[in-house]
């Protein structure tokens, strides 16, 4: 992203954080996750393509980051979801 901005990584960094109020890392993990959840609600697809369709290597990859940001793992949080 900084060398399409045309910026040091460092300085793209500062103006992201200030900006955004996250790191550009956090906020593409955010992003990655918040599209997951959608995924999830709206779609019989399984954890793995999910995960591959938002840009995780693998269910592996996504599954601390979902945990971490929404408080239960994607098969729980689908479980929950699918109840209602």
């Amino acid at each position: 992203m900084a060398v399409r901005a045309h910026m040091s990584r460092r300085t793209f960094d500062r103006r992201f954080r200030a900006h955004v109020g996250s790191s550009p890392l956090q906020w593409l993990l955010a992003q990655r996750v918040q599209r997951a959840r959608q995924l999830l609600e709206s779609s019989d697809l399984g954890i793995e393509a999910v995960a591959g369709l938002v840009g995780f290597s693998d269910g592996v990859a996504l599954r601390p980051h979902f945990r971490r940001l929404v408080g239960v793992p994607p098969q729980a949080y689908r479980a929950a979801f699918a109840a209602r």
